[in-house]
């Protein structure tokens, strides 16, 4: 179309959101001003970007409907670049609630001012708004096939992570791209591998192949296996629908595979007891949890008893462990379910998690799911579910040959 794109997104949906995303219009009091042909994007500005849009992509285009939503209500930054009064570059970045990363969803300038650093300077104002907003990620995901996005890219300290295959409307594959905006985390020496959940019920048992693939890079994280785990360590009965699996389920699950298992709770019993409301489901929730810690006593499964904070999750990563940590999903998705992620690292100011739930109605990705940066105020407040702010946690590690850890 003799037009130069550094495509960076799905383009599969416009991102969708509750009350906007606090924020991040007052960011553009603060943000230093990279280059004067850089500001803000405005509702006048929006048919002019739909039309750079055609001009420069023939799929996945982000509509003028969607440029609306994302300036007056999405969780976004829109930016646009000008050269003698024309608009001739836009760039989108998506913020997620209550985690601080970012992701560069689409970038696209002129090819008639190709080489004038256009493109650049979007780039750096973008991960300067991310920065200040406290994002340490900037993502994207880029065409593998676009020679000229992936050297851009590149130039600008981005670095591979992963790749979708199948991502683009015309099939086309995407890298994964990322780049630290801030200090590298504590936490394991190699990254965690990400597994997705591959239904509603599932999450705990996507967790915990995570924690089992991150010692054994060969183990089998497959539908069968997601779900042979979440038979061995269900509850049985939720709030409603499928059972949800239990710490002490899962921690058996893993000891039978030859892993280390730590269990940490609020309260020994009556972990999800007050999550529902039925008698009788209550009784069975009490019988499988008795059942599950009986035959805990015949294991060397850790059992602690007590507050679960983000310094004991920090210890246990020091330690080697991959934390397995129930949280509570409304403070993500606005849904109160218990819900079980993954914690990958830790620093000063962040836990960072894995989660196994991707939110496609809502345009995300996978990609966004990885090594989120949750603020460790706040994820001391989502680690806890039902009225009674129960916590519970299972970390998994190497079991030592020939040493068989206490009760």
């Amino acid at each position: 179309m003799g037009e130069w794109s550094a495509d960076s997104g799905s383009r599969s949906g416009e991102e969708r959101s509750v009350g906007g995303f606090p924020g991040v219009r007052p960011v553009w009091n603060t943000v230093k001003k990279i280059a004067r042909c850089i500001r803000k994007a405005e509702l006048s500005d929006v048919e002019a970007m739909a039309e750079l849009e055609r001009i420069c992509f023939e799929t996945d285009r982000v509509s003028a409907r969607q440029f609306r939503y994302l300036i007056q209500r999405g969780r976004a930054s829109v930016l646009v670049a000008e050269h003698g009064g024309r608009l001739v570059g836009t760039a989108i970045t998506l913020f997620r609630k209550n985690a601080a990363q970012a992701r560069l969803y689409s970038i696209a300038v002129r090819a008639t001012v190709r080489g004038g650093g256009y493109g650049g300077a979007l780039l750096r104002t973008a991960e300067e708004a991310a920065r200040t907003l406290g994002c340490v990620y900037m993502r994207s995901e880029i065409r593998a096939d676009n020679t000229a996005s992936l050297a851009f890219f590149n130039s600008f300290g981005y670095r591979p992570f992963g790749l979708f295959k199948d991502f683009y409307e015309d099939h086309a594959d995407a890298l994964r791209f990322e780049k630290r905006l801030i200090q590298r985390p504590v936490g394991q020496g190699a990254r965690i591998p990400y597994v997705r959940q591959t239904l509603d019920f599932t999450c705990g048992s996507a967790a915990l192949m995570m924690a089992m693939k991150t010692f054994q890079p060969g183990f089998s994280a497959d539908r069968r296996t997601e779900l042979r785990l979440w038979r061995e360590a269900t509850t049985i009965f939720m709030t409603s629908g499928h059972g949800g699996c239990g710490p002490y389920g899962l921690a058996l699950a893993a000891w039978g595979r030859g892993f280390s298992a730590a269990v940490w709770v609020s309260k020994e019993s009556g972990l999800f007891v007050d999550t529902v409301r039925s008698a009788e489901k209550k009784e069975v929730i009490q019988l499988v949890e008795d059942d599950f810690r009986q035959e805990i006593h015949s294991t060397g499964i850790q059992m602690h008893r007590g507050r679960l904070t983000a310094g004991v999750i920090t210890e246990a990563l020091r330690n080697g462990e991959v934390p397995l940590v129930l949280v509570s999903s409304y403070r993500m998705y606005e849904e109160n379910i218990p819900h079980w992620i993954v914690v990958t690292g830790a620093d000063s100011s962040f836990i960072y998690i894995h989660d196994p739930y991707v939110d496609e109605p809502r345009g995300k990705t996978a990609a966004d799911c990885m090594d989120m940066p949750i603020a460790r105020l706040e994820f001391e407040r989502m680690a806890r579910y039902g009225r009674s702010g129960g916590q519970a946690a299972v970390f998994i590690g190497r079991r030592k040959r020939g040493r068989k850890r206490g009760v």
